[in-house]
């Protein structure tokens, strides 16, 4: 899926800025679990951790999140 957003001239943003934005939004109104967001801002899981914890967004983490990242690692090869 392609999107076209067209923004202010004054505005500029990159592509990784946009996808890191997106990402933080979508987790922090848990709309999206942690390795989801990560992938979107492309991102290892830790630097993703990072950033949010640098913004003071608390992660929310059930069991449901657990087993979605631990099938990530698996498809990643961990």
């Amino acid at each position: 899926m392609q999107i076209t957003l067209n923004l202010p001239d004054d505005l500029s943003l990159s592509e990784t800025d946009l996808r890191t934005e997106l990402a933080v939004a979508l987790f922090q109104q848990k709309r999206i679990t942690l390795g989801t967001a990560s992938q979107i801002a492309r991102l290892h899981q830790l630097e993703f951790q990072q950033l949010i914890a640098h913004r003071g967004i608390n992660v929310h983490y059930d069991v449901q999140d657990f087993e979605q990242d631990l099938n990530s690692l698996r498809q990643e090869g961990w």
